[in-house]
């Protein structure tokens, strides 16, 4: 089953998943990439010059905006958002605003536009709180304690995935939400901690980690995340579901994870630890049994080769 002669709307689609996914999807379909370029991943490849790709320039928040640029499409993939631990501690307001405000706007826009195919949003693993192992798609969510800076994007992310599902439920719009565990990989802007600890260690610089370097993450490298997008775009088991995307084999601790990625790039980086910023995430291992069971979705990429592959990148394009 492919994806082909649809018209296809991504918000966020000049960044690290949405330009991923476009360049999966842009040989037989039109594509139209809704962005406001605060983080660019376009600059660092061709897409730009694809003749079925057309970037507009435009906030989630602007409901008109969101609306026009969508007219006619087939598909939706809802990525824009506010996300990395500071970005969302300096900018709590901005936060709940886009990733609330804007997921509405998207879902509204959807359903004047009579959405016929599908209608992708983004959650997050966040929403499973700070001890998450081997957590399903039924198991419990957690809002965290009011006032920690930490919990607003996981609460803003969840407000977008129940009101995702409410439009399912109420319009019969074909929405499916996904919930990324650490995607990484070539093109990953912003403050992904495995992107950093690969920059750093490829120039030889000290690597900083924030607290004690115990917390435990499952990652998963993009090629994967975006195989399974491609599924939930692709199969009708996936509408009105949400999936978990991650890699469960792939699990280190922080520590571990700069140890890996100095061991395999050859790097001489001194690892350094600073007081956390936050609450943190203590331990993040997802369950994926459900994407596998309904959508044949496996993560293939371990954590090695990912680190390799990204490095190739940041190389070629960064240093």
């Amino acid at each position: 089953m492919a994806i082909k002669g649809k018209k296809i709307f991504i918000t966020g689609g000049a960044g690290f998943i949405g330009s991923t996914l476009a360049s999966r999807l842009c040989a037989d379909n039109e594509m139209v990439l809704f962005d406001n370029l605060d983080r660019n991943t376009l600059q660092h490849s061709e897409l730009g010059k694809n003749k079925n790709i057309r970037l507009v320039k435009g906030d989630v928040l602007d409901f008109n905006a969101v609306n026009q640029a969508m007219a006619g499409a087939d598909i939706v993939v809802h990525a824009a958002a506010i996300a990395g631990i500071d970005t969302v501690i300096k900018s709590p307001v901005r936060t709940m605003e886009v990733n609330m405000i804007g997921t509405a706007n998207v879902l509204k826009a959807a359903q004047q536009n009579k959405i016929k195919d599908r209608v992708l949003d983004f959650s997050t693993s966040e929403v499973f709180g700070s001890m998450a192992y081997r957590v399903s798609e039924t198991t419990q969510t957690v809002a965290g304690s009011a006032g920690e800076a930490r919990w607003v994007y996981a609460v803003s992310k969840l407000a977008g995935e129940h009101l995702a599902h409410s439009y399912f439920k109420e319009f019969g719009l074909p929405v499916v939400t996904v919930r990324p565990f650490n995607v990484y990989g070539p093109g990953q802007t912003g403050e992904g901690a495995l992107q950093i600890f690969v920059r750093r260690a490829l120039k030889n610089e000290p690597i900083t980690i924030y607290g004690d370097g115990t917390q435990i993450r499952a990652w998963c490298y993009i090629d994967d995340m975006v195989d399974c997008l491609m599924l939930a775009l692709e199969d009708k088991r996936a509408i009105g579901e949400s999936f978990n995307v991650g890699n469960a084999r792939a699990v280190t601790t922080i520590f571990g994870l700069a140890e890996a990625v100095c061991r395999v790039l050859e790097s001489k980086s001194k690892i350094e630890f600073k007081p956390a910023l936050s609450a943190d995430i203590e331990l993040r291992i997802p369950e994926t049994a459900k994407a596998k069971e309904l959508l044949g979705f496996s993560a293939k990429v371990d954590l090695e080769e990912g680190v390799q592959k990204t490095a190739v990148w940041f190389r070629q394009n960064l240093l």
